[in-house]
């Protein structure tokens, strides 16, 4: 296969890959609360980071030992794509009950997030075997998965789904179709050095050890900590923006009817500002990339608890713009620094530590606690609340999560030492 086929074929997978999740993750909030469970948003955001502190690891096994990467993508996509599926039929029946739905959806997340180092796995295979260098030629591949990310976002709001099931039906669709893609990839074999692993190797239990090292130790505890920022805004943004077609002055703006389409305005951020990293690393360190990371989630939610889809509609699109500097400048810079902090033999599993501290303990705490938030302030309002009333609450709102943001700031401020040697 020529290199430039190649690259066409890994970019398709990864298109589809993360269009699988664009489908559902800003505008899932939307549905489930027009369907009674606005209470429960948090659980639905949270058990993807729940699932990911042992599924990426007990697949990943697999796919080291057993059976090829491809194979592996193949089936979770499928299995992933049938639970989204039969969740988004029941929900289409208008008379969804939580236990079932969140019962599919919960299989279906099981077995997606696992797809997503599978996916990588499988294109650092195939990059290899034709001998390309991975860093160089990975990431304009990898890039087209944020567009993927916005066009199915896109699709779902042009198509009025943002407040039905039927975005799962989209997500499975596209999961299935991308089952039956990945069957034709390069082949992906597995480990030779996998057999001999023992399970706490595989699962990067080892990993832990680092946590003895002060300086490591504290450094995962503040990526924990603003772990517990990334999937906020994925939950409550869009019910937020969509609570304003409440008051009849914002009713028929564009950011009501098209909130999927507003929000998309973060991942064109998040792509372009991959850009910035390599010269804000080498001129400030980590400590003050992290730092300004910390500043973008204050903004971030500052934003929202003062614009409006009206004549405020800008201050949106600022929160939108600062969430591309708020997500890489921690997620892309927190990975580098961990990799160059950390002995050879334990990048690998240093890296997932890095992933279960910030998506699995991190997004997991942080969506449960924002759901807290939001019932105190937003939904414990009487229902004769007025949209106004509604409104406040979530302003409310989004000033606490901005507050901890702040804290959190300057609380790393002042504890993590790091001194940086300018390149």
């Amino acid at each position: 296969m020529s290199h430039s086929s190649l690259r066409i074929r890994l970019t398709a997978m990864n298109f589809l890959q993360f269009a699988v999740w664009g489908a559902y993750l800003t505008s899932m909030g939307t549905y489930l609360a027009g369907a009674g469970m606005a209470g429960q948003i948090g659980w639905f955001y949270a058990v993807q980071g729940i699932v990911s502190l042992f599924m990426p690891a007990l697949v990943g096994i697999v796919a080291d030992r057993w059976v090829e990467g491809q194979r592996v993508l193949a089936a979770c996509h499928l299995l992933a794509g049938l639970f989204m599926c039969a969740a988004g039929a029941y929900g289409l029946t208008g008379q969804a009950q939580f236990g079932v739905l969140f019962g599919l959806y919960t299989l279906s997340v099981a077995f997606f997030m696992p797809t997503i180092a599978l996916a990588n796995s499988v294109a650092y295979s195939a990059l290899d075997g034709v001998g390309l260098d991975t860093v160089r030629a990975f990431p304009p591949i990898r890039v087209w998965g944020t567009v993927g990310f916005i066009c199915s976002m896109w699709v779902v709001d042009l198509l009025g789904y943002q407040a039905t099931a039927a975005q799962f039906v989209v997500s499975g669709g596209v999961g299935i179709a991308l089952s039956a893609y990945a069957l034709s990839l390069p082949s992906c074999p597995t480990g030779k050095g996998g057999k001999g692993r023992s399970l706490a190797d595989a699962l990067g239990l080892r990993a832990f050890a680092l946590l003895r090292e002060p300086r490591l130790a504290l450094f995962f505890f503040f990526s924990m900590c603003l772990g517990m920022c990334l999937q906020v805004t994925n939950g409550f943004a869009n019910p937020f923006i969509s609570a304003f077609g409440q008051i009849e002055a914002y009713a028929h703006t564009f950011g009501v009817a098209h909130a999927n389409i507003l929000i998309s305005l973060s991942q064109v951020s998040e792509t372009l500002c991959i850009l910035l990293i390599p010269f804000c690393l080498s001129r400030f360190g980590i400590k003050r990339v992290m730092l300004i990371a910390f500043v973008a989630w204050v903004l971030r939610f500052g934003f929202f608890a003062v614009g409006n889809p009206g004549g405020g509609v800008w201050l949106f699109v600022l929160s939108m713009v600062v969430y591309g500097v708020a997500f890489d400048f921690f997620n892309i810079s927190g990975s580098l620094f961990v990799d160059r902090e950390t002995p050879l033999a334990m990048r690998s599993s240093a890296q997932g530590l890095f992933m279960v501290m910030t998506n699995g303990f991190g997004a997991t705490i942080g969506t449960l606690a924002a759901q807290w938030v939001v019932d105190k302030q937003v939904l414990s309002l009487p229902a004769s609340a007025t949209g106004e009333q509604i409104i406040a609450g979530w302003q409310s709102a989004w000033w606490i999560f901005a507050g901890f943001a702040a804290v959190v700031a300057v609380a790393f401020t002042l504890g993590f030492r790091y001194k940086h040697v300018r390149q």
